[in-house]
């Protein structure tokens, strides 16, 4: 008996040591995600959403956890608004004490949240704002991006249309996404000339005396002419484009970059139109994509979108940091494990730059196939996988 004794006071004294390690180990990681769910971007956010819960189950196992740490996803709504995005940023690091923050939709709501992530010393994964600035002149050293940038938007964009003799017209949204990105793609442009910079208002529906200041000023044009689109949110321009006849009037071609599944099927007017896209579901050849498609398919009928393997790439870059660290959470461990850090995603791999932070990642050249059929699924073949190898991304912070 005495024995017996003996051996249950020794677990339970093992079991009492141990308790501590296994309660820090349980606590769980808190990861607040703000986004655009509702808003002129609702249907980016509610992709990337999507995405980032299919990615953290997919790159747990389907476990939830790291480490046997429980992951928690507390999602708020910016609604587009800068000082919305702040203020719940803040609220999210100081009141509901996450350990890191995912998001933005919106470049002009990353952009003021940015501070905030030097103020408390938190980490910020940028997913999928776009600017530039995000990780060039506004960058500190909390932000981490998965989602691409105006630079890798316009230098695989520039691929597709810069050629001797051509004269180009920009046309995008007056806020941080339409100005950072028109001033990359001139930056990426070397051959062809930019004649025209034409800004509207990012919530516009009536394209009618923009794109009328662009034909006048290109229809006398020598040589080939080409609007380029750089645009964000549920009406993009390209109905009112198609509906003005250009090439057959001005002989003035359109070309633009990937956008989400609805916004992409006007493109079907314009065959043969070529331009670089972050995600299409039928490109990437790898695990995590055909996981994701497939998965995607079974539950909601259809293919993944744009956002939604953004949101995906997020979640297993942050749960390939935390396998790193063990599942420890500290600001500093993760900075540590996440620069230069090579991770999975649907698009295949991707490294965090050590000087900006800035996923270095392939883009896709696309062509609008001839025989695409207006009102259709968009029909896009894949002319070229642009390797982070084939891309000079300009570091534009001042580390």
């Amino acid at each position: 008996m005495h024995r017996r004794t003996w051996v249950a006071l020794a677990a339970l004294a093992a079991s009492a040591f141990a308790l501590p390690q296994a309660f820090g180990q349980g606590k769980e990681i808190r990861i607040a995600h703000i986004y655009s769910r509702t808003g002129p971007l609702e249907a980016y956010g509610k992709q990337t959403a999507t995405g980032l819960m299919m990615g953290l189950e997919y790159a747990t196992g389907g476990t939830m956890t790291v480490n046997g740490r429980k992951i928690t996803v507390i999602e708020k709504d910016d609604q587009g608004k800068p000082d919305l995005g702040k203020s719940l940023l803040a609220a999210s690091y100081g009141d509901d004490k996450v350990d890191l923050a995912i998001g933005p939709t919106s470049s002009g709501v990353a952009l003021a949240m940015l501070p905030v992530a030097e103020e408390y010393k938190k980490i910020l994964l940028v997913e999928p704002a776009v600017a530039d600035s995000i990780t060039g002149e506004k960058w500190n050293k909390y932000i981490f991006r998965t989602g691409r940038s105006s630079s890798q938007d316009a230098i695989s964009n520039a691929v597709t249309v810069d050629q001797p003799g051509t004269a180009i017209a920009t046309l995008a949204q007056d806020y941080a996404f339409g100005r950072d990105g028109v001033k990359a793609f001139k930056d990426a442009i070397k051959k062809s000339k930019v004649v025209h910079e034409e800004y509207l208002p990012q919530n516009t529906t009536d394209f009618t005396a923009g794109v009328q200041r662009i034909i006048d000023r290109m229809k006398n044009e020598p040589g080939r002419k080409v609007i380029f689109v750089i645009w964000a949110g549920a009406v993009p321009p390209f109905a009112k484009l198609a509906d003005m006849d250009l090439k057959k009037r001005y002989n003035i071609e359109v070309a633009t970059g990937g956008n989400i599944l609805p916004a992409m099927v006007p493109y079907n007017n314009f065959p043969g139109m070529e331009g670089a896209s972050y995600y299409y579901f039928g490109f990437s050849k790898n695990q995590a994509n055909l996981w994701l498609v497939t998965n995607h398919y079974t539950r909601f009928k259809s293919p993944p979108d744009f956002f939604t393997a953004g949101g995906f790439s997020a979640a297993m870059a942050l749960v390939a940091a935390l396998k790193k660290t063990n599942g420890d959470t500290g600001t500093d461990k993760l900075i540590s494990a996440m620069e230069g850090m090579s991770f999975d995603t649907p698009k295949g791999t991707m490294t965090f730059r050590k000087e900006d932070h800035q996923a270095m990642q392939s883009m896709y050249h696309f062509r609008v196939a001839p025989g695409a059929r207006p009102g259709a699924m968009p029909d896009l073949h894949l002319v070229k996988e642009i390797k982070p190898s084939d891309m000079d991304v300009p570091i534009r912070n001042k580390r």
